[in-house]
Formats: structure tokens, sequence, C-alpha cells
């Protein structure tokens, strides 16, 4: 039977941060594992002709952030719909998750910290030094990850988790796999839950 649930995403998603705490829990209630799989979102939207968000129609824009809004109620999560860095390339929180994922270290606050910095706190997720301060703020060793991050290695792994999404067929993050059944969206993760108690 599995006992985990692979999890994939970006640190730059506020789908996947509206989400976070919520999976979190989920995960706890059923006693599962998380495999923590960032991705390359690019690469995915490039082979599923998923346009960037300020390249999609104004109306799939406008409504984007309808949506936001009301999940933000909805989660009760202060959320910055047009967060200051935004785009921001999200490689190094990626990797420095990577990291910690191999080292079997625990995950889940970092990256609910680093969604944060970027959806609430209007922070520029691709500046090393707010990575290691968040890295620093949950008692992990800021250099060492930091340096791990940067090697071909982990890289390899950030491009295996994408190359992993595309062959599974996944249509976007937050993305949650469990038995080989797909849950996209942070918005599935009622369905998820009933999947789970099954």
């Amino acid at each position: 039977m599995t006992t985990a649930i692979d999890y994939y995403f970006t640190s730059l998603s506020p789908y996947t941060y509206l989400g976070h705490n919520t999976f979190i829990s989920l995960a706890n209630k059923y006693h599962l594992g998380i495999n923590y799989k960032p991705i390359k979102l690019s690469k995915l939207f490039a082979v599923l002709g998923v346009l960037p968000v300020k390249q999609r129609p104004q109306a799939r824009q406008d409504y984007r952030l309808i949506e936001l809004a009301r999940w933000a109620k909805k989660r009760q999560l202060p959320l910055s719909l047009h967060p200051v860095f935004f785009p921001a390339d999200p490689s190094l929180a990626d990797k420095c998750t990577i990291v910690l994922q191999q080292a079997g270290q625990e995950v889940s606050e970092f990256v609910g910290n680093v969604l944060a910095a970027c959806w609430a706190a209007d922070q520029n997720i691709a500046d090393e030094a707010v990575i290691r301060q968040i890295l620093t703020s949950v008692n992990i060793d800021a250099d060492s990850v930091l340096q791990q991050a940067l090697l071909a290695d982990i890289d390899a792994i950030y491009e295996a988790n994408t190359l992993d999404a595309i062959e599974k067929g996944l249509l976007g993050v937050p993305a949650y796999v469990y038995e080989k059944e797909q849950f996209w969206g942070q918005d599935r993760l009622d369905l998820l839950d009933d999947k789970l108690s099954e």
C-alpha cells in the first residue's frame, strides 16, 4: 500500500501557497509521508501549451485574481494579489527543498515560509539573502543547504522531477499524486481527503 503522497509544486505558485497548510494537515491526519517534488513549471507549461500569467487573455488574468481572493478568504490566509516580486525565479528555493528532502530533513515549514514570503510578505524569493533568512529561521544550516543547492546533482533531480511530472500527464501545480491518481489544484484537496479515507 502507498504510504506517501508525491507533491509536485513550485515555490512561486500562489495556489501552492493557498493549499500548503491544508495539504500538510491532511497528510498528517492520515500519517502519510510526503515526497516533495519541485518542478520547473515553465517546462511543463511549454508541453501543455499554457501561457505565462501575463500573456494570458485579460479575462483569464482578471478571473485568476478573483479566484485567488476567494481562496485566500476561505483558507484564512493573507495574500498579496500583486506581489512586488512576481514573477521571480523560484529555482534556488526549489533546489533548497530538494536538498532538504534528500537529507531526510523536515521540509514543510521551510516550503510554507518561502511561499508566504512571496505571497504574503512581498519578499523576493530569488534573493539568496531571503532564502538564507528563511532557512535560518527554521533552524537549518543555511550555508550547507545553499552550497548543496548549487550542485549539478541537485539540478538533475529538479529536472527529473519535471520530466516525471510531464510523463505522468500532470496539468499544473500544485498536484498531489496518490496511488498513481492525480489531484490537480489545491481546490481538489477535499477529493484527496475522500480518497485517503477509503
